[in-house]
């Protein structure tokens, strides 16, 4: 599509959901940043909008607020399953932030300023994380795996699983209905959620563990 129609689109879109904000009394900015930075990298960005509150707390839920080490999560965004994960009594110097997008991570900075925020590609945790010291308690991912490789799918679960303690999760949502990553991993536990109807589009979190 030429630059100057997806230009067209996302003014109409932000206008529509600025007038829907200012009616509403509520604030829309992260929609109007993830919708900018979807168009521009539609295949880059797992969600056209932020995760909804319940897809959020579905995610966080998984993780164990009592456990030990570093929760890592992957594509957080704006932030909404990083609040998620606050409110469920994940303390915020615990979080290990990835995200590609800097402006994003600059908005990461300025919410969450007692966790660590990382600029890099979520999709080599094995070069981010080569001197981590402590096994993390958990990898909670926003990342659009549904439209990598199933070879890359799979090498992120194996770097994701070694950074993980014993029986700790990642964490991985999908729209899609098959999940991202297969049911049958040689040592390897998965369970999933109902399917989260409160989303757009709905979805469904998948969990997987060393067996």
């Amino acid at each position: 599509m030429p630059l100057q129609a997806l230009q067209l689109i996302e003014k109409k879109i932000e206008k529509k959901i600025r007038l829907f904000g200012a009616k509403n009394g509520i604030r829309l900015d992260d929609e109007v940043r993830f919708i900018r930075s979807w168009l521009e990298k539609p295949l880059a960005i797992g969600a056209v909008t932020p995760s909804s509150r319940v897809l959020a707390r579905t995610m966080a839920r998984y993780v164990d607020p009592q456990s030990k080490g570093p929760v890592i999560e992957l594509g957080p965004g704006t932030g909404p399953v990083t609040e998620a994960l606050v409110a469920h009594g994940i303390a915020p110097e615990r979080l290990v932030l990835v995200e590609f997008n800097p402006h994003f991570c600059q908005i990461l900075r300025k919410r969450y300023p007692e966790a660590t925020v990382i600029q890099g590609d979520a999709y080599r945790l094995g070069r981010l994380f080569d001197d981590l010291k402590q096994r993390a308690a958990a990898v909670v991912s926003g990342l659009p795996l549904v439209t990598k490789p199933m070879r890359m799918r799979m090498l992120l679960l194996r770097d994701a699983l070694d950074l993980l303690g014993p029986s700790a999760p990642f964490v991985q949502f999908t729209y899609a209905v098959a999940p991202p990553i297969p049911r049958t991993v040689p040592g390897v536990r998965t369970e999933s959620s109902e399917r989260i109807w409160m989303n757009f589009p709905p979805a469904r979190v998948w969990v997987y563990r060393r067996d």
